[in-house]
């Protein structure tokens, strides 16, 4: 039982290293995998926490230890559901609107590869640095951005433009969606905590 699982531990470590090496035949793989559901999803939470560690240290450094632990607890649920609503978005557009002859997808093909897509975002636990942390944050992001847009690519089969604009349309939907939330709502200080995706 032990060796199942350092099996698949060292399966998702590897696909979460190729995804951030940019491999489009990580993402072409992950979507055909539709075992690899659960193992996106600890992608997303790995980079959640990576992230909020990140943030939290910072915090930290600043005196404010209960924003740390918010930072990491209730930021990797947000992570969670926001890889879901951005991915359900990206779904919708890419097979509704921005279909192109090729494209035949689900929504859990989108959902394995977009979530492979976070891996370069590990990279946020170096946020807290002074000076460079800024730039570093800033690098992941983008680099996790053109992650997901060649997991668009692969999940919908698309041109790379298409993956872009699919991607912006998905982006404007969800971050639509949160403000619209966080007004309803009054400024619910729970909804302030949700990612803005990309």
């Amino acid at each position: 039982m032990k060796g199942v699982r350092l099996v698949e531990q060292t399966g998702l470590v590897s696909r979460m290293w190729r995804a951030t090496r940019l491999q489009p035949s990580l993402y072409e793989e992950v979507e055909a995998d539709k075992t690899a559901t659960n193992q996106a999803a600890a992608a997303v939470v790995i980079v959640s926490i990576a992230t909020g560690l990140g943030a939290g240290l910072g915090a930290i450094t600043s005196g404010g230890a209960f924003t740390a632990m918010w930072n990491l607890f209730i930021g990797a649920a947000a992570s969670l559901v926001a890889w879901l609503v951005f991915a359900l978005f990206v779904y919708l557009v890419g097979v509704n609107i921005l279909k192109g002859k090729e494209t035949k997808s689900d929504w859990g093909e989108v959902l394995r590869t977009m979530g492979f897509a976070n891996s370069p975002r590990f990279f946020k636990i170096f946020a807290f640095l002074p000076v460079v942390g800024t730039a570093i944050y800033l690098i992941a992001a983008t680099w996790s951005l053109v992650a997901t847009i060649i997991a668009i690519r692969a999940a919908l089969d698309f041109s790379t433009v298409r993956a872009i604009l699919t991607a912006i349309s998905g982006v404007i939907l969800y971050n639509l969606l949160i403000w619209a939330l966080t007004h309803l709502l009054g400024g619910a200080p729970l909804l302030g905590s949700w990612p803005v995706v990309l």
